[in-house]
């Protein structure tokens, strides 16, 4: 007998946790495992930030605080968005959560009815979709093909919107692709978007300092007047090495994270008060070691793009930002009698040791990603594994 939901049980679990947890249990097994499946920088969390974390511990900052962010750390964001995007969030205009995926969670449980519609370019990171489920909406999954660098043309933007649809969910620099949409590609689907005044965009720009093509630019930024009905989501986990303090933010219309604090106040309540004190000084103490940490992150991505060319089977487009490689298979899973990217990203871990995800997960069949926060000594040594492993397609 099961008394789950039917909601939770048509909701797939996270393939980048799965692939994760089977990779450290491997590794319990004595089995040494390269995991490049998760999106975690390997960076420590710097000092600075750590020691503002224990002066709020010390100052005896334990307790609950007001639900949806300390004001100290919505002024902090406050100055970070206008420093870094020119825009302008009040303070009443700015959630915090505990997570970025709470940040978006959250604004979609305030705003989705049941058969409401969220149009979600693909390949997507894997929560959007299963989100949009659990909350009783229909998620609009939209493929954007390579040969587009994996951006939403505005013809299919418009081949798939109704009058049911709430959302259009935006990623750049994205995951699991790497893609960086630019204000020329904004711009073509405006046309699309004002006819129909009741979307929302949610634009998750969580990777914003890890774009390497000079290009990256906000979306309310570039187009100033969706700035009422964008959800401009960021967070410190990614560029300030922070996942584990789990904190996420955003700036948007005033209505929208009033209701965002509504949510929360029946669920999570606040963030960890300590994470939040420790925020404070990320965005406001000395943003130096960020250009410092791209540029390792892009000579990584420059390695492993390298690496993943020169194998038979396999296609990689050179990512414009965040850490993480797509790669097309089809090829490769031809030659190996491989049926599915499940399959052959199960074989890589068990055959190859090296764990990545399967692009299915993502909404991009016969693929996978691969994620190069990860050091060079150890990137070098899981491209080797996989060369041995991809070199049977020379051999079918």
């Amino acid at each position: 007998m099961t008394l789950l939901s039917e909601a939770l049980a048509n909701m797939a679990p996270s393939a980048t946790m799965a692939m994760s947890q089977k990779a450290r249990d491997m590794r319990a097994q004595g089995i040494n495992v390269i995991s490049l499946a998760a999106g975690e920088p390997n960076f420590d969390t710097p000092d600075n930030i750590k020691n503002a974390a224990i002066a709020a511990i010390d100052a005896g900052k334990t307790g609950y605080t007001a639900v949806d962010g300390i004001p100290e750390l919505k002024l902090a964001i406050s100055k970070s968005f206008r420093r870094n995007n020119r825009l302008d969030y009040t303070p009443s205009q700015i959630n915090v959560s505990p997570g970025g995926k709470a940040v978006i969670y959250n604004a979609l449980a305030a705003t989705l009815d049941p058969g409401d519609e969220v149009v979600i370019p693909t390949p997507c990171w894997v929560s959007y979709p299963q989100m949009v489920r659990l909350l009783g909406g229909t998620p609009v999954t939209v493929p954007c093909p390579a040969n587009n660098g994996y951006r939403l043309k505005a013809e299919d933007l418009a081949a798939h919107i109704t009058d049911k649809t709430r959302w259009l969910v935006l990623n750049s620099p994205g995951n699991p692709t790497g893609t960086v949409y630019e204000r020329a590609d904004y711009a073509a689907l405006a046309d699309v978007m004002t006819a129909y005044p009741n979307l929302m965009i949610l634009s998750d720009e969580i990777y914003e300092h890890l774009d390497y093509s000079g290009n990256f630019i906000s979306f309310a930024q570039a187009l100033p007047q969706f700035h009422d009905r964008t959800l401009t989501m960021n967070g410190v986990s990614k560029a300030y090495a922070m996942t584990g303090w789990r904190i996420g933010y955003a700036g948007g219309p005033e209505w929208l994270v009033k209701g965002m604090a509504k949510v929360m106040m029946q669920t999570t309540s606040n963030a960890g008060s300590i994470s939040q004190w420790a925020s404070v000084e990320a965005l406001d103490g000395p943003q130096d070691y960020l250009i410092e940490r791209r540029a390792a992150f892009r000579q990584r991505r420059d390695f492993v793009v390298e690496r993943l060319v020169a194998l038979e089977g396999l296609r990689c487009e050179t990512p414009d930002g965040a850490f993480y490689a797509f790669i097309p298979a089809c090829e490769a899973m031809k030659h190996l009698g491989i049926q599915s990217d499940i399959q052959l990203c199960d074989r890589l871990l068990t055959e190859a040791h090296v764990s990545v995800v399967p692009g299915s997960a993502f909404h991009g069949p016969d693929a996978f990603r691969l994620s190069y926060a990860a050091d060079i000594e150890i990137l070098e040594c899981a491209m080797n594994r996989m060369d041995a492993f991809f070199s049977r397609v020379a051999r079918p």
